[in-house]
């Protein structure tokens, strides 16, 4: 019996240690599994409060490119405003054949609106601020001619010009040759308004009209359209009638 009792009081021993080498190990394990936690913790903490912080950042960008936004749009609509009130006085003709003009284009072009207009439209000679062709390079022989650019002193005298070349539009000739009596436009709203240039067309017998700086007036009554919405009008015209 001693013999017996001797063998499994050291078989308890050897497991006794088995189990402390063990739990040991498994506490020293848990510890850098522990430290490992709460080292991810840190940085998922540390990650959370820089992403609020980038989040935060990023709003107060946006609200700033938002508030930029707008007021480059007001810049720009001011911009543009100014550039059309500093072409109020110019008009724009289209296919006078290059350098008629001489070397004193002003006195040359005066001479040619009463010409081209009548002496009935423009009793006496209007008086110019300056006359000259479009700035860019001038055309090689055979190429189209540039525009020429009209100031007047008075903006009564360019309006009845605008307004009577319109009558006259499509009669409008200088010594045999048609030419074309326009406002002098800025780039931009000329690209509005070329927008508007194949629906103009569609509508011609309806009698549309593009007032500044691109509005549609159509049947007497003017409506803010856009390019999309003028195009629906037109197709409104072309729908067949159920009793067609």
């Amino acid at each position: 019996m001693e013999a017996i009792a001797a063998m499994l009081e050291e078989h308890r021993a050897a497991l006794s240690t088995d189990f402390k080498s063990a739990f040991s190990t498994l506490e020293s394990k848990l510890d850098t599994i522990q430290s490992k936690v709460e080292d991810q913790e840190r940085r998922v903490l540390s990650l959370e409060s820089n992403a609020n912080a980038v989040s935060e950042s990023i709003g107060a960008l946006e609200t700033s490119c938002s508030a930029l936004a707008n007021e480059n749009a007001k810049l720009q609509a001011k911009v543009l405003d100014l550039e059309g009130r500093s072409r109020r006085n110019n008009i724009r003709i289209i296919g006078l054949p290059e350098s008629i003009e001489g070397s004193r284009p002003t006195e040359f072009f005066a001479g040619l609106l009463v010409e081209v207009l009548g002496e009935q439209v423009l009793t006496s000679t209007p008086e110019l601020d300056r006359a000259h062709r479009a700035l860019t390079s001038k055309p090689s022989p055979g190429e189209k001619p540039r525009s020429v650019v009209i100031c007047f002193h008075k903006f009564q005298t360019r309006d009845l010009v605008i307004r009577e070349s319109r009558k006259m539009r499509g009669r409008l000739l200088y010594r045999g040759d048609p030419i074309h009596i326009f406002k002098d436009y800025s780039p931009d709203v000329l690209n509005k308004r070329s927008e508007f240039r194949d629906v103009m067309k569609e509508l011609y017998n309806l009698k549309p009209a593009l007032h500044y700086p691109a509005k549609l007036k159509h049947e007497g009554k003017k409506r803010l359209f856009s390019p999309q919405e003028a195009r629906e009008l037109v197709s409104s015209y072309r729908r067949p009638q159920p009793d067609e």
